[in-house]
């Protein structure tokens, strides 16, 4: 197809696999937060340790190696505590090595296109798909330099992959940095040390299905009461029987709450997190569970009563919905978001857009198309040159954001959500349907354009319009459709609805049979178009001859 690449086949979302919910505690007491500091500290140094550890062994640890760091982290705290340590390790070490390949990738992109474009000449012209050669003989100098400081990063990278070896820092590597650049930050040094220490300590426990409330190291009653297992170190702290300390807040969660209470009244496995916000000075408990996987609906299911097309973009989602046939039905809708100020407001933001989506889309009973999107290769430098105002475009698109959220509310209120291949939206939306959409009181936009390419190609329709007949030969004047039903459509072959005035110079307005009245076609006995009439027989004087 002219070089352009396969689309992949539009599918349906499936649903999340856990969900988490949290509750601020309020009411602590002086005692309560020195035992929380005391115990998190204790146990992040233990937690410090056992990463060190794990990133020594490398690709040579095992099952046995396990086990022994979890011996020797049990006899500092307790077998729970040394369990929901090992595992959070293991975590840790994963997600270092699956960044570990992601910036490998990242590297090979970068310096693919820096070598492809420096074997071009000077002032060479690009293409849409690709970038041509650098602007001047500086420019050429300076990537080739550039070339050699990323091969050399390359390098390195490639053989911290093969020997296993991954840097991580507990408490974010941000925030390590930020400690030699205070002045910059406008951060004071005992607020900072506030951070780290708060960031660095462990506080959170898997839960355990058949114990008392679903967890025997961080209990949470169904009326609200937290009581931790201290470790061994520490149970001097203890003021209830059994070396657990019970704390004077109490939680409520006002979201899904009720969902919570059911497990653990019935001692199903919940886990939980105990963090402090610093900034706040507030302290959170966070309750996450696994969910059964929900049988998603089939596709077909999905398209039945048509769906609403969602394009994403880096201020607002422009959504129009779509009938079955896929034709474009009433107008756009937009949904602005403002992605500034602080990490909660955005997200905020986000929420505030999807549920004006969702209830829209629930109020039709329709399912909702979007964009499988991912952007990780699509954000280097390298890959666009100089286009700094659409490389921050792309980087300012909350594509995880929205797609982790969209997935879950989706669920929630039982929506399905198809995912569509995102090549050429954009570009054919806008190049077959932004003009026909656009009307005198409406303008349709690049974006609404794109909405419906989406909405159709899951619905699986081609996302070019049938091409009109030449004007002469519309035999309905200027109304001639030219988006034609589906060939299993229910009355597809029927007559069109009378349009109001003469079809022709010679026949008044109001007259003339249908098109698709099947008596015009008989030629014996029918009903003449103006009025009823029936040819007399010959006379007798030319039946003689």
């Amino acid at each position: 197809m002219g070089g352009l690449r396969e689309v992949a086949a539009p599918f349906v979302v499936p649903g999340p696999a856990g969900v988490a919910v949290r509750d601020r505690r309020k009411g602590l007491t002086a005692q309560d937060e020195n035992v929380l500091w005391l115990v998190g500290g204790h146990l992040g140094s233990l937690a410090a340790r056992d990463l060190k550890a794990r990133c020594a062994a490398g690709l040579d640890h095992d099952s046995e190696q396990w086990a022994q760091r979890k011996r020797a982290l049990t006899s500092r705290s307790s077998s729970r505590w040394a369990g929901a340590i090992t595992k959070s390790t293991h975590d840790q070490w994963g997600l270092a090595r699956r960044a570990q390949a992601a910036h490998v990738q990242s590297l090979e992109a970068g310096t693919d296109t820096i070598r492809r474009r420096l074997q071009l000449p000077v002032g060479a012209k690009g293409t849409k798909r690709a970038a041509g050669g650098y602007r001047s003989k500086q420019e050429w100098f300076a990537k080739s330099r550039r070339l050699r400081v990323l091969e050399d990063r390359l390098a390195a990278a490639r053989a911290d992959r093969e020997a296993g070896r991954v840097r991580v820092v507990r408490g974010g590597k941000r925030l390590l940095t930020t400690r030699h650049h205070l002045a910059q930050a406008g951060l004071p040094q005992q607020e900072w040390r506030r951070r780290w220490e708060a960031s660095r300590r462990f506080l959170q426990a898997d839960g355990e299905s058949g114990k008392r409330y679903g967890n025997e190291t961080i209990r949470v009653s169904p009326n609200g009461e937290i009581s931790i297992k201290l470790p061994a170190p520490l149970a001097h702290l203890a003021n209830t029987a059994h070396g657990r300390y019970l704390l004077a807040a109490r939680v409520a969660f006002a979201h899904r709450g009720e969902t919570w209470r059911d497990r653990v009244q019935a001692n199903r496995a919940v886990a939980y997190r105990l963090h402090e916000d610093t900034d706040r000075g507030r302290w959170y408990l966070t309750a996450s569970w696994t969910v059964p996987p929900v049988k998603t609906e089939p596709l077909a299911t999905a398209r039945a009563n048509g769906l609403i097309g969602v394009d994403t973009n880096a201020d607002h989602l422009a959504a129009w919905r779509l009938d079955a046939h896929g034709n474009p039905v009433g107008c756009p809708r937009r949904f602005d978001y403002a992605l500034t100020g602080p990490t909660q407001h955005r997200d905020a933001q986000v929420r505030h857009a999807l549920i004006r989506l969702l209830h829209w889309a629930k109020r039709h009973h329709l399912a909702i198309a979007v964009e499988d999107l991912d952007f990780t290769a699509e954000t280097t430098r390298e890959k666009h040159g100089r286009r700094k105002r659409f490389r921050k475009l792309i980087s300012g698109l909350p594509v995880a954001r929205l797609r982790a959220r969209l997935a879950s509310m989706a669920a929630e209120l039982g929506i399905p959500l198809v995912a569509v291949d995102p090549a050429y939206t954009s570009r054919w939306g806008a190049q077959h349907w932004q003009k026909p959409l656009t009307t005198k009181h409406r303008k349709t936009t690049r974006h609404d354009a794109a909405a419906v390419a989406i909405g159709r190609r899951a619905l699986g329709h081609s996302i070019r319009r049938r091409t009109a007949p030449p004007r002469t030969h519309q035999s309905d004047g200027y109304g001639h459709r030219t988006v034609q039903a589906t060939p299993g459509a229910p009355g597809r072959e029927g007559p069109r609805p009378r349009i109001p005035g003469p079809r022709t110079r010679c026949v008044p307005p109001g007259r003339g049979a249908k098109a698709g009245d099947q008596n015009t076609h008989h030629r014996s006995g029918c009903s003449a178009e103006h009025e009823t009439w029936q040819q007399d027989s010959l006379p007798l004087s030319f039946q003689k001859r």
